[in-house]
């Protein structure tokens, strides 16, 4: 099983940077957002079993991104399942994602955990995890 990990430090408390990722506004800023996308829909069902669907508009393309919540440990782990899709096609295989957060001084420290990543996406995916993470810091900044 292919797996990456991402590591990303952030100027806030733990509960801040973990409520981030279960507030649909703040997540339809950074989660699954590109520059250059527009963001149609981001909901999020925050309980385990709960389930969460983002929809970017990217040119032509709309890319759905979904997934069901498996652990929610305040303020500490986030699990889940997480698949894409372009125009409800393509649909790739749902793959797991936990997110480990721990006090770091007066901040916390991030670390992402992606199994199960779709063969030839190692670096694609790291790419996009990184930019995720810079989005949430922004996102932290407002």
């Amino acid at each position: 099983m292919r797996k990456v990990v991402v590591k990303r430090r952030f100027n806030h408390p733990p509960e801040a940077v973990f409520d981030a990722w279960l507030d649909p506004h703040a997540a339809g800023r950074f989660l699954f957002a590109t520059p250059g996308g527009v963001m149609k829909k981001a909901e999020i069902a925050p309980h385990i079993g709960g389930r969460f669907e983002f929809a970017e508009q990217r040119g032509d393309a709309l890319v759905r991104h979904v997934g069901e919540y498996l652990e929610i440990d305040r303020p500490r782990r986030l699990v889940f399942t997480f698949a894409a899709f372009v125009h409800d096609t393509d649909e790739l295989t749902p793959t797991k994602v936990t997110v480990e957060i721990t006090p770091d001084g007066d901040g916390a420290m991030l670390k992402l955990v992606h199994e199960g990543v779709w063969a030839d996406y190692q670096e694609r995916t790291i790419r996009g995890w990184t930019m995720i993470l810079d989005g949430l810091a922004r996102t932290l900044e407002r």
